[in-house]
């Protein structure tokens, strides 16, 4: 399982070190990809399978099947951690989440995301500003 944020730094090759907690879990192989608001997204191979297989039963022709598949496959790449829990993000996906030196490295259960630095603290404050929205809506019993 995967919890926590974690700063780390994307070296001059293009290499994330891979927070130690998680690399048990990414030892076999890791499929990285475009995620929600200009993120990566990394998936442990059991469960990129589990989602590839879920994916595959629906028709290509189903309503944005064909665009989802080419906006999650198109631009996936699947790695294997280095001996150091370093893995090679491919200059295309480190462009589309705009990831150079600094990045927060974030578990979500079953998948990891990988956000520059800026977008992740603006992530952070309308996730705060949701979760203050909540509580005064609760107040109110709503």
């Amino acid at each position: 399982m995967f919890l926590g944020e974690y700063a780390h730094t994307i070296d001059e090759k293009g290499r994330l070190t891979i927070p130690a907690r998680f690399r048990g879990e990414l030892a076999a192989g890791v499929v990285v990809t475009r995620g929600m608001d200009r993120c990566l997204t990394l998936y442990p191979m059991t469960e990129w399978n589990r989602l590839a297989k879920k994916g595959a039963a629906r028709p290509v022709a189903a309503r944005g099947g064909g665009r989802r598949r080419r906006r999650v496959c198109g631009g996936a790449a699947d790695v294997v951690p280095d001996k150091q829990g370093r893995v090679l993000i491919p200059p295309n996906l480190r462009e589309y989440a705009k990831l150079d030196g600094e990045v927060i490295v974030t578990g979500l259960h079953t998948y990891i995301e990988v956000w520059n630095l800026e977008s992740w603290g603006k992530e952070r404050e309308d996730l705060e500003q949701e979760r203050e929205q909540a509580t005064e809506w609760a107040e109110l019993g709503i």
